[in-house]
C-alpha cells in the first residue's frame, strides 16, 4: 500500500509530501520525503508502485486531485490483472530456508481459498512446518481426487547480487517480475488456484475432487513436509489417485513434462592414514587416499558427461551425475592431517541398477587404500516411474488437453529431486509440469523472474488440463 502521509500545498510550482509503502505481509515500513515538480513526475516516474492497487493521491484544498498507478497517471495506467497481483502478494511473502515463517503465508492462502469458497484444512506433522489442503469438492466426492501439489518454501539468496530486492516482486516493463519463487514454486500455486476461479465463473463442474496442497520444507529434502505427509492419515483421507508437481522452466517452446525422477545419494568419504610434519615425504596420508577417491568419482562424471553430450536425444536426467561438494580436513598449513573427508552429490537415473553402481563405489574406495569408510547422508531408493503411453487414463487425459491447446510436450527425468518423489514412493502417479516455456531456467539463480505474460497463459493452460484430469472417468 502506497499513501499519503502529509503534503504541503502547492506553492510556486513545487510539491513537498511525505509517503509511506506498507504491504500488508511485510515486516516493515518505508517513509519516502520528496520534494518535485509535477512536470518532474511525469517525466522521472519517481514513484513506481508494485502493483495495481499501489495508488499514489495528490490532494489539496483548492487544488485538482490526481491519481498515478506503476509510475503513469490513472488514465494512462495499465490496470493489472488481479492473477498477477495476487502472485506479486504471495511473492512478497518470505518463506526463505532455513528459518521460514509460514505463518503470513497460511494465512494469505486461508484468505484466497475463502474467496473461492475453498475448503481448508492445517496439519502440522512437525511443529512450525504446516500443510495447508484447499479442497474443490467434485460432483462425485467417493471417487479417487486428484492432488494439486506446491511448496511454500524458497531457497536462501545473495541480495547483493540481485537487481531488485528479491522479495519486493517488483515488475518492470516488459512484464518480468523478479523475485525468489517467480519460477520456483509460487507461480505454480497460484496458477492453481486462478485457473479453479476462471473455471468457478464459468460455472463448471468436475466430476472429482481436486485437492490443492502447500507444503513446506521441499527444498531442505522434504523431510518435514511431504515425506511424513503422505503416510499420514490426513493424507490418506484425500483419496489420492493422481497428483502434479512442479516442473522447470524451458528455453525454448515446448513444454517439460517430468514423469520420473533421479534418486539422490549423498555420500560423505572419509580417508585415515599416517600424520606428520609437512615437511616430510609422508607416505599412507589420509590425502593421497582421498585424491584416488575423488579422481574415481570424477572420472565416472566424465564418462557419464559424454554419453550425455554424444546424445541429443536425452536429457540430463537419463543419465548419472556426481559432483564434488565438500572437504574436510586438516588443523594448521605444517601438520599432515590424519584425516580427511570429501562429500559428493549424486543423482541416479531410473534406468541404473542401484545395487551394481553401489557396488562400483565401494570398488573405488577399496582401490584407494585401506581405512577408508562411507557414510550415506542420504540414500533414495525410489525408482518408481509414472507412464507416459496408453495404459494410464491420467496421462492421456492430460496429453489430450495438451494436444486440444497445440502445445509441443516433451517426457524427460527430472534432474534433480521434487516432492513428487514421495508420492511416487507410495505407488501414486504423478507428473512434474511448471507452464513456463520460452523462460531461461533461473531457479535457485540469481534475479530469478517470470514474465507476466508467460504466468497468465499457465493459467490458461491449467484451464484446459484441469477439467481434462478431474473428468476422467470412474
Amino acid at each position: 500500500m502506497l499513501s499519503v502521509i502529509y503534503g504541503a500545498p502547492w506553492r510556486c510550482g513545487i510539491w513537498t509530501t511525505r509517503y509511506r509503502f506498507r504491504h500488508p505481509h511485510a515486516q516493515a515500513t518505508r517513509h519516502i520525503s520528496s520534494r518535485f515538480t509535477l512536470k518532474e513526475l511525469h517525466q522521472r516516474r519517481v514513484l513506481r508502485a508494485n502493483s495495481a492497487t499501489d495508488v499514489l493521491a495528490f490532494t489539496c484544498s483548492g487544488y485538482s486531485t490526481m491519481s498515478m498507478s506503476n509510475g503513469l497517471p490513472a488514465k494512462q495506467a495499465k490496470t493489472e490483472d488481479r492473477a498477477v497481483s495476487k502472485f506479486r502478494e504471495y511473492l512478497r511473502i518470505n518463506t526463505v530456508q532455513p528459518d521460514p515463517d509460514y505463518g503470513p503465508a497460511i494465512k494469505f492462502l486461508q484468505d484466497y481459498a475463502k474467496e473461492l469458497n475453498l475448503s481448508t484444512r492445517v496439519t502440522e506433522i512437525v511443529q512450525g512446518n504446516p500443510i495447508l489442503v484447499m479442497t474443490w469438492t467434485g460432483v462425485d466426492p467417493s471417487l479417487p481426487s486428484v492432488l494439486l501439489n506446491s511448496h511454500m518454501d524458497v531457497v536462501p539468496v545473495y541480495p547483493e547480487h540481485w537487481k531488485y530486492d528479491p522479495f519486493e516482486a517488483v515488475k518492470e516493463d516488459n512484464g518480468n517480475i523478479y523475485a525468489r519463487g517467480s519460477q520456483d514454486m509460487k507461480c505454480v500455486g497460484i496458477q492453481y488456484l486462478e485457473a479453479i476461479r476462471k473455471l468457478q465463473s464459468k460455472g463448471v463442474k468436475l466430476l472429482r475432487t481436486i485437492h490443492i496442497s502447500f507444503v513446506p520444507d521441499e527444498e531442505v529434502g522434504g523431510h518435514r513436509g511431504m515425506e511424513l505427509f503422505v503416510d499420514h492419515e490426513d493424507f490418506k483421507k484425500l483419496n489420492v489417485a493422481f497428483a502434479m508437481d512442479e516442473g522447470l522452466a524451458n528455453e525454448g517452446p515446448d513444454f517439460k513434462v517430468y514423469y520420473a525422477e533421479r534418486a539422490p545419494w549423498w555420500m560423505q568419504v572419509t580417508c585415515t592414514g599416517q600424520p606428520g610434519h609437512g615437511s616430510a615425504f609422508i607416505e599412507n596420508t589420509a590425502a593421497e587416499k582421498l585424491r584416488r577417491v575423488i579422481n574415481s568419482f570424477l572420472d565416472y562424471r566424465a564418462q557419464q558427461e559424454k554419453i550425455l553430450k554424444s546424445n541429443p536425444q536425452i536429457g540430463i536426467g537419463s543419465v548419472n551425475t556426481v559432483n564434488f561438494t565438500l572437504v574436510k580436513g586438516g588443523v594448521q598449513p605444517n601438520v599432515v592431517p590424519s584425516e580427511m573427508t570429501a562429500t559428493f552429490d549424486m543423482r541416479i537415473t531410473p534406468s541404473q541398477n542401484l545395487s551394481e553402481l553401489e557396488a562400483e563405489i565401494n570398488q573405488w574406495l577399496k582401490e584407494a587404500g585401506e581405512n577408508i569408510t562411507m557414510k550415506f547422508l542420504q540414500k533414495n531408493m525410489c525408482q518408481a516411474v509414472t507412464s507416459t503411453d496408453d495404459t494410464n487414463p491420467w496421462w492421456m487425459a492430460f496429453k489430450g488437453a495438451c494436444d486440444s491447446m497445440g502445445l509441443q510436450i516433451k517426457t524427460e527425468v527430472f534432474p534433480a529431486a521434487t516432492d513428487s518423489r514421495y508420492i511416487r514412493a507410495g505407488g501414486l502417479p504423478a507428473l512434474g509440469f511448471s507452464p513456463m516455456n520460452n523462460t531461461p531456467i533461473l531457479l535457485h539463480d540469481h534475479n530469478e523472474f517470470l514474465n507476466e505474460n508467460i504466468f497468465l497463459r499457465g493459467i490458461d493452460i491449467y484451464c484446459e488440463i484441469l477439467p481434462a484430469i478431474a473428468n476422467v472417468p470412474a
